[in-house]
């Protein structure tokens, strides 16, 4: 199919775009035929210091900081419906930049205005303290404030829903923001960058500084003027990013990796937990964080499972992601390609039957690895512990309620699970029992945008979604304590 033309990609500093303080640019591939589609503003420490004053300055001095809520919300209002007028447009370039496919790319896009439309609510019903009354003494109450100026590093697997999750907490509860989108995806950073100036954001209040981790991203981790960080990626990147925090003691949030458990029991619905199983681990080319990489199977239905399986696998529609049929589409990049492929021989050295789909040939150009499942696997392979992030399913059979929960936990991750069976008891007590911030019971991934999303062990440090963004991670509480009488204080050195 015909490939939308690109166009480079600047820095967004204080309503502007701007050159990289050292002018250079990095290519951005697409994924699907590994050329070059345009080229990115290679932001660095410069230039987030320079974003960082502005951001700093808006929430000081400019009229953000000390917006009334009501006309704050208007601003957050005009730009979820700038992005509902823009899906379409949103959705091919995330699709050309990530190589997911459009039909996917149509649906999360669809969702990012709904993150600022729903937050924008939620300000307006939950942002607001308690009371406390002792006797006729003292009224004691709380007020939530905003931080200031905050850091967001996103990822890329699904960039624009995932960068709206955050900005439009952040924004709604009265920061300023410096986004640092993923290198591998910055086309769809830079389209919201373009809302919010048709938005007319205050200059300085959004802010966005392309570049590597290890350069723009760290600098703003370091940075002083930022008072938070909040990230989602791997789970290394966000040790390194707690550990760089804590100098200047900003608050962080970490929603990192997974392995998470699928867990069929003998007597769930059958096809039900099939089409689970097979859409929780392809979707997304399965660079997914909640996506169920462990698939357990009770062996009396595993068989049966399996061979289901592997019919799925084989008729999967790999292909060009701007394809509306295409369900898998490419990796993001040569390098993610190469560390999936590099698993798939691991799998094979412990001992896995190794079962694909086949990719056509008119796509080898691309970074395709097909829908992937490794047989007999036991749960203490590498590929059963190590965080793949692609279309790969491990199949590990179980007989026992104690013995599949005990293997759930045996991983360092712990984010998501999901449990399949028609005896509800059981059901609860499983779930209960997983060591995972999410559980789904006969239900795949479904989101509640007022849940508290995150993970427990090495997939993460607290919680956003809902109240828990806006009350416990982008605001501060404060305890206003006021005398009513006149009550005792002692008197020293009278």
């Amino acid at each position: 199919m015909e490939h939308k033309k690109v166009e480079d990609v600047k820095l967004y500093i204080d309503g502007s775009f701007v050159d990289a303080g050292g002018s250079g640019y990095f290519n951005n591939l697409n994924p699907f035929t590994n050329e070059v589609m345009n080229r990115v503003a290679k932001g660095g420490k410069t230039d987030i210091e320079k974003a960082a004053h502005v951001a700093n300055e808006a929430f000081q001095n400019g009229p953000w900081g000390s917006m009334k809520q009501k006309e704050r919300m208007a601003y957050i209002d005009r730009i979820a419906d700038l992005i509902a007028e823009e899906v379409e447009e949103i959705a091919v370039l995330e699709s050309l930049d990530t190589g997911l496919p459009i039909s996917q790319t149509r649906k999360m896009v669809s969702r990012a205005s709904e993150n600022f439309r729903f937050y924008s609510r939620m300000v307006q019903s939950r942002m607001h303290g308690d009371a406390y009354q002792v006797d006729d003494e003292f009224i004691n109450y709380t007020v939530y404030q905003p931080l200031g100026a905050v850091g967001l590093i996103t990822p890329w697997n699904a960039p624009f829903m995932l960068t709206t999750w955050k900005v439009a907490p952040a924004l709604a509860t009265g920061n300023t923001v410096i986004l640092k989108p993923a290198e591998l995806s910055p086309l769809s950073a830079n389209k919201l960058a373009e809302i919010m100036v048709r938005a007319e954001l205050p200059k300085g209040v959004f802010n966005v500084v392309h570049g590597y981790g290890e350069t723009a991203g760290d600098a703003l981790v370091k940075n002083d003027k930022m008072k938070a960080i909040s990230f989602t990626g791997e789970t290394v990147t966000g040790k390194t990013i707690i550990k760089n925090s804590a100098d200047s003691l900003k608050k962080t949030s970490m929603e990192l990796g997974g392995k998470s458990p699928l867990i069929v029991f003998d007597d769930a619905d059958f096809e039900r937990a099939l089409d689970a199983a097979v859409w929780g681990i392809f979707s997304f080319n399965g660079e997914r964080c909640t996506a169920n990489s462990r698939v357990f199977l009770h062996k009396s239905i595993e068989d049966k499972f399996v061979e289901e399986l592997r019919k799925r696998v084989d008729k999967i529609s790999i292909g060009d992601p701007m394809n509306p049929a295409t369900e898998v589409g490419p990796l993001i990049d040569k390098g993610h390609f190469d560390k999936v492929t590099g698993y798939i021989d691991i799998a094979r050295e412990e001992g896995c039957e190794v079962v694909q789909g086949t990719v056509p040939g008119a796509m080898k150009a691309g970074n395709f690895v097909p829908p992937t499942i490794f047989l007999n696997a036991k749960n203490n392979m590498r590929v059963c512990q190590d965080e793949i992030f692609g279309p790969i399913m491990s199949v590990i059979a179980f007989e026992t309620e104690e013995e599949v929960i005990e293997m759930a936990n045996d991983t360092e991750y712990g984010l998501a699970g999901y449990v399949w069976t028609n005896d509800i008891k059981r059901g609860h007590r499983v779930a209960q029992a997983v060591d995972s911030g999410m559980l789904w019971i006969n239900a795949q991934n479904i989101r509640d945008l007022r849940i508290p999303f995150g993970g427990m062990k090495g997939s993460g440090v607290g919680r956003e979604g809902g109240h828990f963004a806006i009350l416990e991670f982008y605001t501060e509480p404060k305890a206003i304590h006021v005398a009513l009488g006149e009550h005792r204080i002692p008197q020293w050195g009278k």
